[in-house]
């Protein structure tokens, strides 16, 4: 019998794949063609590993990303938790507040840590008042770590909090009721039931991070970046093609993270009622 939904599901499909097509694949087909124009040709993509300076900055890259990720789901997971389970004045304030750096820009958020850490910062004030040398930390890789985490905490603590109001509390008063620990009870009913959501919004935090230019722009003035060495290569060097390149493959690591992330996230069973 044919199945009469077909043109239904084309005319609702179409829109998506035009807007996709034009939107997506077509600019980076252009930029994947760009990228190895150049005089090395495909092989600027391998610039990465043969350019001592591309090289530190995807290292750079990488790790501030995994460092922000980590300790956004730590900060996030204790505090979504505990906005969860427990109700007092102020709560909804509270959680707006965690939430708010979602509307801010990258730049506004590095301004905010050069406001913190910075040579005319709260925290340098601080310390030279106490009789310290002054404290100026915003232009390095920890001002720029404050900044990527800033910005990650209200990505994974929404997330973690939809996933707390889900857990069954029966599970863990049977394992308490087994004598499991409260520390048992974290890691073998809290954890893997939240696993989903971490990994989700883990690989969303690390996929921002990867990315982020406005802050890394305002604040990376003693690292480099992968975000800001694309824009060096484009504007200072006038290197379109190595600009390209390096856009590329900068879009794959982060597409691989975000794909093992959604294989792991699928496989998972959350232990919820």
């Amino acid at each position: 019998m044919k199945n009469n939904n077909y043109p239904r599901l084309f005319v609702l499909f179409f829109p998506m794949a035009l807007v996709f097509t034009v939107f997506f694949i077509v600019p980076m087909v252009k930029l994947a063609i760009v990228g190895a124009s150049g005089e090395d040709g495909i092989q600027a993509y391998l610039s990465l590993l043969t350019t001592p300076r591309h090289f530190e900055s995807m290292v750079s890259t990488i790790l501030l990303s995994l460092a922000a990720t980590l300790a956004a789901l730590v900060l996030s997971t204790v505090s979504g938790l505990f906005l969860v389970r427990n109700r007092f004045p102020g709560r909804e304030a509270l959680i707006s507040i965690l939430t708010f750096p979602l509307a801010f820009p990258g730049v506004v958020v590095g301004f905010m840590v050069i406001m913190l850490a910075g040579r005319q910062g709260l925290v340098g004030d601080i310390t030279s008042s106490l009789g310290m040398d002054k404290v100026v930390f915003a232009y390095s890789s920890f001002g720029l770590f404050i900044g990527y985490l800033y910005f990650s905490i209200p990505r994974v603590i929404l997330t973690i909090m939809a996933a707390a109001e889900k857990l069954d509390l029966s599970l863990e008063e049977a394992a308490r009721c087994l004598g499991a620990s409260n520390w048992r009870v974290v890691r073998d009913v809290i954890l893997p039931a939240l696993k989903p959501g971490l990994i989700s919004s883990g690989a969303i935090c690390f996929a921002t991070s990867m990315g982020a230019f406005g802050t890394a722009f305002t604040l990376a003035t003693n690292i480099d970046v992968l975000p800001m060495t694309i824009y060096t290569e484009f504007t200072l060097n006038a290197n379109i093609a190595g600009a390209a390149s390096l856009s590329i493959v900068l879009g794959v690591i982060t597409w691989i993270a975000l794909f093992i992330a959604r294989s792991l996230s699928g496989n998972t069973t959350a232990a919820a009622g």
